[in-house]
């Protein structure tokens, strides 16, 4: 049976991201249908049963992985690119999203800047690391000098992308970079963050750094 154009998209897709949920898929490829899920279930299963994608089990909602993904089907890598994948879904419901990268890699590997996502949303760029481990200061640090690095190097066009940290754990960043570095627990709150609040009446002013997006 020829793949539709549906299809196309999610394999595609399953290759950009490494591996997708069901839940996920069906909200990305299925949202407008009457029960989303259940179509997702059929058009995956069909795309099983022909070769086109693989499947672990090991995880519910089931994942599912492009024909050329090596991963191990229970790999400890999955829960971070379903991490990956929620920030999509997530920034993809705010609007304006322009371009999405997954894992882009800049210089030698091992050595240059390894972000895991690079993102145009409303025409300025980011690069975002998705932490859901820990860093001790000095890997978060050895990070940040990477991107230093990056833009020295000249290689990448003008503006250079703001850098974007999402996790619950907080770092004192204390570098003087060339660029702006942010920290939020999630892509929405960081939003929420430029959005101008209204001043007390009394309240003294306070100085902070104002951040224009598009």
């Amino acid at each position: 049976m020829p793949l539709s154009k549906r299809d196309r998209a999610i394999i595609k897709d399953l290759a950009r991201f490494r591996v997708m949920d069901r839940d996920s898929i069906a909200e990305i490829h299925f949202a407008k249908l009457k029960n989303p899920q259940y179509s997702a279930n059929n058009v995956l299963l069909r795309l099983l049963r022909d070769g086109e994608i693989q499947r672990s089990t090991a995880f519910v909602p089931y994942c599912y992985f492009g024909p050329d993904v090596s991963m191990k089907k229970n790999s400890a890598k999955i829960g971070h690119f379903l991490a990956i994948l929620n920030v999509y879904k997530e920034i993809r419901k705010l609007g304006e999203l322009e371009t999405f990268l997954v894992e882009p890699k800049y210089g030698r590997k091992g050595s240059g800047a390894e972000p895991d996502i690079y993102c145009k949303y409303r025409r300025t760029p980011f690069f975002i690391e998705v932490q859901r481990t820990v860093y001790s200061e000095k890997l978060m640090a050895e990070k940040l000098d990477r991107y230093v690095d990056l833009f020295n190097s000249g290689a990448l066009p003008k503006p250079f992308p703001h850098i974007l940290i999402l996790s619950d754990q907080r770092y004192a960043i204390d570098g003087d970079y060339p660029f702006k570095v942010f920290q939020a627990e999630s892509f929405t709150e960081f939003i929420r963050s430029l959005t101008p609040k209204k001043a007390a009446p009394v309240a003294p002013s306070s100085a902070g750094v104002k951040v224009v997006i598009g």
